[in-house]
């Protein structure tokens, strides 16, 4: 006989397969212990930059107890986003994230899918959703959760699909089975060390965000520091270099989610569009786009920092 949680496990992961997650793995839910003197160290090296949210809720971020009242479980999820197609050669670049609709609307329509089906299908059940917007380590999360490892680029890899996917969670009150860690196989390879443009990976497994090409690009309000001049990769939107490098992603598959397929005038688009893009044009192609959170005066800066 299927006990309830080994039945309830199947169901929410059978469940989170049809809404297109490419994975899901289940941890109980609690304090993360080996985590929190690692991001303590972090931030206490301001690797940060300016992003000071970092440093608020750091009890919330390392115990989703503190998020959810009662929570037993944290299912994490993998959406792909690999696309089948990448822009010209020609132009500047965007992260491939960012090619379709913005990932925090089309995930947070399938974990309140996915919330609402485990309430009909097994009771009152109480939960809430997080997609990148809360103070949660999901990389953490999924890596307990046996979706992967934190490569030496310190983003989630696994050996069957690479690292080119979105990371959500659903933290509810219901006891389940839990999955276990899967081990690290970065070995020896440094591929994304040698490759970052800026040197951001300051040592395997280590990231200085306030050196990256995405926190320049994306986060920093300010002008991007001069001394990164040249160092840039074309990079206008984001950065997939270290991913780009990695052996894993090898394993990427073209991801099936109609919502991330791009603008067709995106792909098209050469380094002189770039540079003479107008705001109409901006608004137009990036409609949805995770784009538009550097405004058009932002990506305007990114542009002129890279072509001056």
């Amino acid at each position: 006989m299927i006990d309830n949680k080994s039945k309830y496990t199947q169901l929410i992961k059978s469940e989170a397969k049809r809404l297109g997650f490419l994975s899901c793995g289940i941890s109980k839910a609690g304090f993360l212990e080996a985590e929190a003197p690692r991001l303590e160290k972090w931030l206490n090296n301001n690797m940060n930059g300016q992003m000071q949210y970092m440093e608020n809720h750091f009890d919330k971020r390392l115990d989703p107890t503190k998020l959810v009242e009662d929570s037993k479980s944290v299912v994490s999820l993998l959406l792909n986003y690999y696309p089948s197609e990448n822009q010209s050669e020609k132009a500047f670049k965007i992260s491939k994230y960012a090619y379709g609709t913005d990932y925090h609307f089309v995930i947070k329509d399938k974990l309140k899918s996915l919330l609402h089906f485990i309430q009909d299908e097994i009771g009152d059940i109480h939960g809430r959703a997080f997609v990148d917007s809360a103070p949660v380590l999901d990389k953490a999360w999924a890596a307990k959760s046996g979706l992967g490892w934190i490569g030496k680029h310190s983003n989630l890899l696994s050996q069957q699909v690479g690292s080119f996917y979105f990371i959500a969670e659903l933290i509810i009150d219901l006891d389940l089975e839990y999955d276990s860690v899967t081990t690290d196989h970065c070995g020896t390879c440094t591929a994304c060390i040698d490759a970052c443009p800026t040197e951001a990976i300051t040592e395997p497994y280590v990231v200085d965000g306030g050196k990256c090409i995405s926190y320049f690009t994306i986060e920093l309000r300010e002008n991007i520091p001069t001394e990164f001049k040249g160092k840039m990769d074309d990079w206008m939107f984001g950065c997939d270099v270290c991913q780009d490098v990695c052996p894993w992603n090898r394993f990427s598959k073209s991801h099936s989610e109609p919502l991330f397929n791009p603008h067709p005038e995106l792909l098209s688009m050469t380094k002189k569009d770039w540079e003479e893009i107008t705001e109409d044009t901006f608004k137009k192609v990036f409609k949805n786009s995770p784009v538009k959170r550097t405004k058009f005066s932002g990506l305007k800066r990114n542009i002129n920092f890279l072509k001056d």
